[in-house]
């Protein structure tokens, strides 16, 4: 996989209020799909890719719902991991935006990411280049987080995060894998193989997308 964009630390810092974890999320299964209703926008993406065919969410999953004002965040996790406790995980967040600009929301993401690892192991990486509004998915990688951070000293994680918008939102779906510290530049040290990652771009890119609900 070649990493095609260099090191970015986002200078603006996007700061959002906490949100209210709900009892479950509104999120329906649809096929290979799962189908997310929420702010008024209907978010679409594939289902997570450890879950054996045939078997429901229900079955093999934990998942986290919150929502307040104009921001919803879920997460999916294997079952027996939780939000304090994982090593791989899927998830999205919507936000109402009168006139989204997808970079901009990039940048501001990726900003957040990269502010709790080390700079020198961070790297961003994407197979195609953006064409304007539609922006391919992007690779993240932090080889190291920061000292101090309690839960977290010791490990590294790679993301792939996909972006998208409609009239009225937008909203990421992404998908980590995290393990113990690891140097970026060698792929046999990720905590997940190059081929999986290569795997979830083409996910991202074709199977998932935001509309406005009806």
């Amino acid at each position: 996989m070649k990493i095609l964009l260099p090191l970015l630390l986002a200078a603006a810092f996007l700061a959002g209020p906490a949100l209210a974890q709900q009892d479950g999320p509104p999120l329906a299964e649809a096929g290979a799909e799962l189908v997310l209703d929420a702010l008024g926008q209907r978010l679409t993406l594939p289902r997570p890719d450890w879950l054996a065919e045939g078997a429901s969410l229900a079955e093999q999953t934990s998942t986290y719902y919150a929502e307040d004002g104009g921001q919803a965040r879920l997460e999916i996790y294997p079952r027996g991991e939780s939000e304090a406790f994982w090593t791989t995980l899927y998830g999205a967040r919507i936000s109402r935006s009168a006139a989204p600009v997808l970079a901009d929301f990039r940048s501001l993401v990726i900003g957040i990411y990269a502010r709790a690892c080390r700079p020198e192991t961070v790297a961003l990486f994407q197979l195609e280049p953006d064409a304007g509004d539609d922006i391919p998915p992007l690779g993240f990688v932090c080889g190291a987080y920061r000292d101090g951070l309690p839960g977290y000293e010791g490990r590294g994680e790679v993301m792939v995060v996909g972006f998208y918008k409609s009239e009225t939102g937008m909203a990421m779906v992404y998908r980590e894998w995290r393990g113990a510290a690891f140097d970026p530049a060698d792929q046999s040290s990720w905590p997940v193989s190059p081929e999986t990652v290569e795997g979830q771009f083409a996910r991202l890119k074709s199977a998932a997308g935001l509309s406005r609900a009806d």
